[in-house]
């Protein structure tokens, strides 16, 4: 099962990162380039432990539907969804916070995944499946370092 971990410092309180971290509304703004939308009932503010977010994205060329679960919520120091349906055969994806400084914040995440097709996954995982999902998280991580850092945060969070 391949695995994802990145570490991103944030100059920026523990519970700010935690909250922009499950802003549906800076989940959009960060994956535009994927033209993500939220299509289940809640469509905005922050996710809570048990809830469920359907998106809609294009990824590689293809529009995909995917739903992920708050299955562990321990504020403000961890998070973790996990895919209920989607294009992958499963996900997980623990989102750490680890308190450096008052204004200082270690984002740690751990994104483990399994393809779908058996042999043929495994064969998309090593030829671009495992580097996409880590551009994409990257990506994700440096839209809510830049948000966390200024006080465009206000917009998605009210803390």
């Amino acid at each position: 099962m391949p695995t994802i971990r990145l570490k991103t410092t944030i100059n920026a309180p523990q519970e700010r990162v935690f909250n922009l971290s499950r802003s549906l509304d800076l989940h959009i703004a960060s994956a535009a380039k994927t033209k993500e939308k939220v299509i289940s009932v809640k469509q905005t503010g922050l996710l809570e432990l048990n809830e469920e977010v359907t998106w809609r994205a294009k990824h590689l060329g293809v529009y995909q539907n995917l739903t992920s679960k708050i299955t562990q919520f321990n504020f403000p120091h961890s998070f973790t969804d996990e895919m209920q349906k989607g294009a992958f055969k499963s996900f997980s994806h623990q989102h750490l916070f680890e308190k450096i400084s008052e204004e200082k914040t270690q984002l740690i995440d751990v994104f483990e995944y399994e393809s779908p097709m058996g042999i043929l996954g495994k064969l998309a995982d090593k030829l671009f499946l495992k580097s996409y999902m880590k551009r994409f998280l990257l990506e994700r991580n440096q839209v809510i370092k830049t948000t966390a850092e200024s006080e465009n945060y206000k917009k998605y969070i009210s803390t």
